[in-house]
């Protein structure tokens, strides 16, 4: 009776694995180039917006996040370049073409969504699943290749001869050339690697494994640094770092008092809808900028206020009070040293 070897028989079995991420990172392409626009920066949706909403709390990869960021043409090319790949990984993947190295691009795109995103998601985690799940599946479809339904199995059928290069095997599919006494190890060790992966950015980002359950998608949060009182201005930085990725925070007060608590000057809801752009000196490409009835912060965002009154031309050294309100009721507090 003929023995079945299962690293051949693999890749037919990952089929529906295949074609769901194959589509996954396809779809990227296609809804920003076909469906939406997403790829013009003076369009709502630009994509690079919402990778400035992945700098605050990203992993080991914030420099070059953040780089990007405070250069938007360099971002812009970036994007692209970003989306193309994932629009050709996805393609080759869903047709099984050169798929094993196809899914070292799946592995090393989903990387990326991890490490940068994984601490965003409202409900269920869905950046950090969308991450560790995407590693997982570009790990085991380098291990299987494509099966009989792909264009890398029509390839060798129909017997080209750089098919039957060792190349090949590494790059497209068939049987890995890996001896059978180390392949369970390979398998064993990758799987434990990528499973250290998923539990150390869960509990990194989530808290996932013990101690406090936490989520920075939930709530927003201002950072306030840099707090100035210069002749008639007051000048300070504040960086979003936290809360809902789809809108901003809404500000609809800021503050300065006393020591004695006493309220030196007063920006309120109307005051900062009609903020003068001049104002606001944003750092990044997503912008703090006046909104309709609020001063609207997307996460990510980070700008230098410049707020003149002639009051505070007048004020004795001191320490003061800057506070800043959000819709929600959540305030934050800086000191600032006259």
């Amino acid at each position: 009776m003929k023995t079945i070897n299962i690293k051949n028989d693999a890749g037919l079995l990952a089929l529906a694995l295949r074609l769901v991420v194959g589509w996954t990172y396809f779809s990227a392409f296609w809804r920003r180039t076909v469906l939406v626009d997403k790829l013009d920066p003076e369009v709502a949706g630009y994509i690079g917006e919402k990778f400035n909403a992945f700098l605050p709390n990203a992993l080991g990869i914030k420099p070059i996040i953040q780089y990007l960021v405070e250069n938007p043409d360099i971002l812009w090319i970036n994007m692209v370049i970003f989306t193309i790949i994932e629009g050709i990984v996805g393609l080759f993947i869903l047709f099984g073409l050169f798929t094993r190295i196809m899914s070292v691009g799946v592995f090393g795109l989903a990387m990326g969504i991890l490490l940068g995103s994984g601490w965003i998601g409202t409900t269920c985690l869905d950046e950090w699943q969308i991450g560790v799940l995407g590693i997982a599946t570009g790990f085991i479809i380098f291990l299987t290749g494509s099966g009989k339904y792909s264009l890398d199995n029509y390839l060798i059928k129909r017997n080209f001869a750089f098919t039957k290069k060792k190349w090949f095997k590494w790059f497209g599919s068939g049987l890995l050339p890996i001896k059978n006494s180390l392949f369970p190890k390979v398998v064993l060790i990758g799987s434990l690697f990528i499973f250290g992966i998923t539990l150390t950015t869960n509990q990194v980002f989530h808290g996932g494994v013990w101690g406090t359950l936490h989520n920075k998608s939930v709530k927003p949060k201002l950072e306030i640094t840099n707090g100035e009182i210069q002749n008639n201005t007051l000048t300070f930085d504040v960086f979003r770092t936290e809360g809902v990725d789809v809108y901003g925070a809404w500000v609809i007060g800021i503050n300065l008092y006393n020591n004695q608590n006493n309220s030196i000057l007063e920006y309120t809801q109307e005051d900062l809808a009609n903020l003068h752009k001049k104002s606001i000196s944003n750092y990044y490409v997503a912008k703090i900028k006046p909104g309709k009835h609020s001063l609207i912060v997307p996460l990510g965002a980070k700008a230098k206020l410049n707020l003149k009154n002639a009051t505070l031309s007048s004020l004795p050294k001191g320490v003061y009070t800057l506070k800043i309100t959000d819709i929600s009721g959540a305030y934050w507090e800086h000191k600032i040293k006259k």
